[in-house]
């Protein structure tokens, strides 16, 4: 890498070898490379005073998030180190910040590749030295510029050109290309930036060709080439020029001729004039005689069609009383209708109400049940413990009085009956398992119905937060309508006018756009909002970079997801010319039709992201649906909205979700005492959901209990069966049977049969409280399928007259429908009889004003046999001979003037041509000298880098030969292949 650089003296430049062994200045002898005293020795003769890159520093930059600074020195310096580690990287930025394209680095097609992977931009700064008397503007950027390069992930890069001391001087590229003209610095220049890419290319090249490409490149001379190209283009386009003017000078020279002969050829056209004028006088009463037989049949035809006006007014009556009729048969029906629907209405109340009693009494029912069940199942146990123990005192009893055959015996029937006691507590097991899992299964349904409501409350609880924001602001909004948008709006608003006064935007950012719009119509503000939605609080930016900086002001006030949308247009100062693709209605406006808005930023945001002139505004369903889903619906109209914010296609139809305007009301107390009791409704929603809640969870508790003594009862049963099984195996195993005392089992059997009392008396009890609980049940549900039938007799009572209702309405839409046509008849009759007698009382005027124009031309009225037609005719004739005689002959005083006119024209474009001449012979000759010169120059050149070849190749102890062919445009160079490296270097220094 080497940079421009400009000496004091050129001659006292050393030798490459000598300035490489040179040791590195120490800090106080740097001092003395910028010092400009007279003893300046030989080394600090060659220190550059201006284009030497003092430092660079990337961040973000290809693959390294920071490199540098790196301070370089006044002469020659080397960057090393490993691969990877940021050599090519400094290169490559010091080309894309001194405006190299992309491709000239040979590592991207694009700026965006140079961004770091995961980051959004890549910064670049380079410091250039500005000193002594070739600096560029001292008094502006000082001893230095510091020129600073940002590359967005998009690939668009900004430049910033500071002072010494950091000011911003300028942003604009063109004072980047100035300061590297000035400086003569090149990037695209292979001699004072070699890439890899070229280097590889130059050695690896075997074509002459490109060689001499390369020599030419280097030298400037392809550019001087490609400038005497243009040159010479702009020469051939002047001859034409010549060429074009010679042809026009032949021309004008024919036309003055021309002129000069007229000029000769006058004579008299007064009796052809005063012929001309007496046509007039004819033309004029010719024309007033046209205009009254034309009012005659005007006059007839407006008489006749006053007369059949009766008949249009006999059916507009006709029609007038069938919609009365229909309109009394309707009003009556739904009266019927309101009537069924407020008796439906009032036992609703009454049928929920017995349906939750039944629903109570069944689950009282429901745990009287299951009560008296397990109390059935005590009493069962026990009666069979009794049993077995009676069994067992009898067993015991017998077992004493028999001999050991008798024991055997009794030890069998023993076994038997405690295997079959085995049986019944495994069939009791499967039984209390049954329980179990109908008890899990109850609490799991009761544990999700509570998830359910629990998620159904946060619900509720969102929605009423939100109400109360919304009355917050509503509230709020009295003083300050922006406070409707939003708590954080108007701080939002007011960092967005303290951020344009600093200058942070280039045009202020303009929004909430709903809070720029005014309705005409109060009646349509639900739909005009169910039209814009998020709109309303959109914002519209001029540039990517106001957006930008709003979305950073935005940040402070708004959440990621929640911020309002942004959208960039440029902003102009009139409103969209939306004429040819609006639609036009006579009865429905659009919503730009309904809508006040001063700024035309605004209109013009809401016509791209909304076309709001292709949208109706239509109050009334019905007639939406009938506009819209018509065969013949409005030109340009897509959609359509309702009064109440429903949308209507051509196919198809939406209702809408909002049921209130919250932005754009006109009376803002009504809205608060709406949002008030709209609260207050939902708190005693919710106050009633929690209700249902805790019964809910009180039920899963109850559910729980009965599980937890469902397993207990499992598992006692399952310790008695261990039990007897433990028993079976030890009578398995006794040999001979012994005897046990009788006194603590027939104790143990008086507790038992004291314990079977109390378990009657207990399960006589729950039978008695079921009976009851179940009778309870019977009755209430009989009340909910009495009230239910009602309820259902209603409901087909009001279907006959939904029917009807129905009907009627048809009836009355179509007579209404018939009475409108015959009205629009009757208006188009009408309105045909207004516009015959306004086409007569024109035509009268025109008779009027025919009739004062005749007078004037000829004040006694002529009796004209002759149509207009014919006199128009001849007249026309007669005007064309005579301009024809004018155009041959004309007056003097133009003809004069005509002629002078012309030999003006020839006399300019004669010297103008002589000019011209002139300018390309000494062009022809300039152009040849500078190509003479150029030739000289390039043969100059060659032999200079000739005659440093070989010695630089004598200097290391080789032989080569390089040969110039400019006819043919090739170099070729003939050296040892392990000189190749050397050869670079030194053709690169010897160019310089």
């Amino acid at each position: 890498m080497m940079s421009k650089r400009k000496s004091s003296n050129s001659g006292l430049t050393p030798d490459k070898r000598s300035r490489l062994s040179q040791p590195e200045p120490s800090e106080e002898d740097k001092t003395d490379y910028f010092s400009s005293g007279d003893g300046m020795n030989t080394s600090q003769s060659v220190t550059g005073e201006v284009g030497i890159i003092e430092s660079i520093s990337l961040k973000n930059f290809m693959c390294h998030s920071l490199l540098g600074p790196f301070k370089f020195g006044p002469n020659v310096n080397f960057v090393v180190g490993n691969n990877g580690s940021g050599k090519s990287a400094v290169l490559t930025a010091l080309i894309v910040a001194l405006g190299g394209k992309a491709n000239t680095t040979n590592r991207g097609s694009s700026l965006k590749v140079f961004v770091k992977e995961g980051e959004s931009s890549a910064d670049v700064s380079i410091t250039l030295r500005n000193r002594g008397h070739d600096a560029y503007k001292p008094e502006v950027f000082g001893q230095s510029i510091n020129i600073d390069l940002r590359i967005s992930s998009e690939g668009t890069r900004t430049y910033k050109l500071k002072s010494k001391t950091g000011h911003l001087v300028s942003s604009k590229k063109e004072e980047l290309i100035s300061i590297l003209d000035h400086f003569n610095i090149q990037v695209d220049n292979p001699v004072s930036i070699l890439t890899q890419e070229m280097s590889k290319h130059f050695l690896h090249s075997k074509k002459e060709g490109d060689k001499y490409k390369f020599f030419m490149k280097a030298t400037q001379l392809d550019q001087m080439k490609e400038d005497y190209s243009y040159i010479m283009k702009t020469k051939s386009m002047t001859q034409n020029t010549v060429e074009k003017h010679r042809e026009t000078l032949q021309e004008l020279k024919r036309k003055y001729q021309e002129k000069e002969e007229r000029y000769k050829n006058l004579a008299s056209l007064d009796e052809m004039q005063h012929k001309l004028d007496e046509l007039k006088n004819q033309m004029a009463w010719a024309l007033v005689a046209e205009v009254e037989q034309e009012m005659k049949p005007m006059r007839e035809r407006i008489a006749a069609e006053e007369k059949s006006t009766i008949k249009y007014d006999q059916k507009v009556e006709e029609w007038e009383g069938k919609v009365q009729e229909a309109n009394r048969i309707f009003r009556q029906l739904q009266d019927q209708l309101e009537g069924v629907t407020d008796r439906m209405q009032q036992l609703q109340p009454q049928c929920a109400e017995l349906k939750s009693r039944v629903q109570a009494r069944n689950r009282d029912l429901k745990a009287a049940e299951t009560g008296f069940h397990r109390k059935k199942t005590n009493l069962r146990d026990l009666e069979r413990d009794k049993d077995q123990l009676n069994k067992r005192i009898q067993e015991l009893k017998h077992s004493i009085s028999q001999t050991n055959s008798a024991d055997t015996r009794a030890r069998e029937e023993k076994m038997n009956h405690i295997q079959a006691e085995l049986e019944d507590l495994s069939f009791q097991d499967s039984t209390l398992a049954q329980q179990i899992d109908q008890f899990t299964q109850a609490c799991a349904t009761a544990k999700e119905k509570l998830g359910r409501m629990s998620r159904e409350k946060q619900d509720l609880q969102r929605a009423m937060e939100s109400k109360r924001r919304n009355l917050a602001a509503m509230e709020n909004s009295r003083n300050d309508q922006l406070c409707r948008f939003g708590e954080h709006m108007p701080p939002l608003l007011r960092a967005i006018d303290e951020a344009d006064r600093r200058g942070q935007f280039k045009k202020k950012p303009v929004g909430p756009l709903g809070f720029c719009i005014r309705l005409r119509d109060p009646e349509l503000g639900l739909a005009v909002e169910c039209c814009l939605k998020s709109l309303m609080l959109a914002f519209c930016c001029d540039n990517h970079a106001d957006e930008r900086e709003l979305q950073r002001i935005m940040s402070r006030y708004f959440q990621q997801g929640r911020r309002p949308q942004i959208i960039v247009s440029r902003f102009t100062n009139t409103v969209y010319d939306v004429r040819s693709r609006a639609v036009y209605h006579p009865e429905y406006p659009t919503v730009l039709q309904s809508l006040d808005i001063e700024n035309p930023v605004v209109a013009n945001c809401l016509i791209d992201m909304r076309g709001i002139e292709t949208i109706l505004l239509i109050k009334n369903a019905k007639d939406a649906r009938r506009a819209m889903q018509s065969v013949n619906r409005p030109r340009n109209c897509m959609e359509a909205f309702t009064r109440e914010g429903d949308q209507v296609y051509y196919n198809r139809y939406y209702s809408s979700e909002q049921d209130r305007v919250r932005y754009l009301s006109k009376d803002i107390e009504e809205e608060i005492r709406h949002l008030q009791s709209a609260l207050h409704a939902q708190q005693t929603h919710l106050d009633r959901f929690q209700q249902d809640m805790q019964q809910v969870s009180e039920e899963e508790r109850r559910n729980k209990t009965l599980l937890c003594r469902a397993h207990e009862e499992r598992k006692m049963a399952q310790e008695c069966c261990r039990k007897l099984q433990a028993e079976l195996i030890e009578l398995q195993n006794v040999e001979e049977p012994q005897s046990e005392d009788l006194k603590p089992l027939e104790e143990e059997l008086q507790e038992l049969c004291s314990r079977i009392n109390v378990c009657r008396e207990e399960f006589e009890a729950a039978r008695d409280k079921v009976l009851t609980h179940k009778k309870e049940y019977e009755e209430a549900d009989q009340l909910c399928r009495q009230q239910r039938e009602a309820f259902n007799s209603i409901a087909e009572e009001a279907e006959p007259i939904k029917e009807r209702f129905s009907n009627s309405d048809k009836e009355l839409a179509r007579s209404e429908l018939h009475k409108k046509h015959y009205e629009e008849n009757r208006k188009a009759h009408v309105d045909m009889i207004e516009t015959l007698k306004t086409n007569l009382n024109v035509k009268d005027q025109e008779l009027q004003a025919s009739i004062a124009k005749a007078s004037e031309i000829c004040p006694e009225r002529l009796d004209v046999r002759r149509t207009a037609k014919s006199l128009d005719s001849e007249i026309s004739r007669l005007r064309h001979k005579i301009n024809t005689q004018q155009d041959q002959h004309g007056h003097r005083d133009i003809i004069v003037r005509q002629y002078h006119e012309a030999k003006e024209n020839f006399s300019n474009i004669a010297r103008q041509v002589k000019g011209l001449e002139a300018f390309i012979r000494q062009l022809t000759d300039i152009m040849n000298t500078r190509h003479n010169v150029y030739t000289k120059m390039r043969m100059y050149l060659s032999v200079r880098c000739k005659y440093y070849f070989n010695l630089m190749l004598s200097q290391r102890g080789y032989i080569g030969k390089m040969t110039f062919d400019h006819k043919n445009d090739t170099l070729s160079i003939s050296v040892s292949v392990c000189m190749m490296f050397h050869l670079l270097a030194g053709f690169q220094s010897i160019v310089a």
